[in-house]
């Protein structure tokens, strides 16, 4: 495993308003939250439309944050080299979009980033136990994905603890991310079930105090 701080705060930039982006990631860079994930929907997996591989390459000299590119779309295997080059640095794909998943991980690799995966509520981790020896990031969808501020579906936690499990008796590296209805009410049961990485939109950008938020969702104390 990485030395990295765990839980990683990723703030959804999905979340944000979009004529004043750059003043949101100043704010996401203020928080002490590490990542900025980048919620890419193409209204044909998901029932939405947010952004494409420009947006990532606009926003990416206004922040040093970790870029994590997460593909809600079909055929994700014609936008790899795009996002890849327009700076981002993990760039995860659903396993239900994709049928050649470890040619895609390999081909995200080969282009020098880190490859993830992604499974919607209602994807067994069995789907994707096949392939995750070569998997760095394993994100778990707890709503059913396309729209912000949805509540979190508690069942979904369970494959959390599954990927924790998993890792620890096989050895594996890849880090858990939860995607979802994340909140300083929700945080704590997305820890405790082993996720490393917690994705937080709505509840980050309505916060009154965002680095407070950060902090909670971390399990700091205030």
């Amino acid at each position: 495993m990485s030395i990295m701080k765990i839980p990683i705060i990723a703030t959804s930039v999905l979340a944000a308003d979009f004529s004043h982006l750059a003043a949101a990631l100043e704010d996401i860079d203020i928080s002490g939250a590490e990542w900025i994930h980048l919620d890419v929907m193409d209204g044909s997996f998901v029932p939405n439309l947010s952004f494409g591989p420009k947006m990532v390459a606009d926003l990416r000299p206004k922040s040093s944050s970790v870029f994590d590119v997460h593909l809600m779309t079909a055929n994700p295997e014609a936008l790899i080299k795009a996002f890849a080059q327009s700076g981002a640095d993990y760039i995860t794909f659903h396993a239900e979009a994709a049928v050649h998943v470890h040619r895609i991980l390999g081909n995200i690799q080969e282009l020098g980033k880190k490859a993830g995966i992604s499974i919607v509520p209602s994807t067994p981790v069995s789907t994707i136990e096949e392939i995750l020896p070569m998997v760095d990031l394993v994100l778990v969808m707890t709503v059913n994905p396309g729209y912000g501020g949805q509540v979190l579906i508690p069942q979904c936690l369970e494959k959390v603890k599954t990927l924790h499990r998993l890792r620890q008796e096989r050895n594996y590296s890849y880090l858990v991310s939860v995607d979802g209805g994340i909140n300083d009410s929700t945080a704590s049961l997305v820890r405790e079930a082993g996720a490393d990485v917690l994705v937080a939109g709505e509840a980050f950008f309505k916060a009154p105090d965002k680095k407070a938020l950060v902090g909670l969702l971390k399990g700091h104390a205030l």
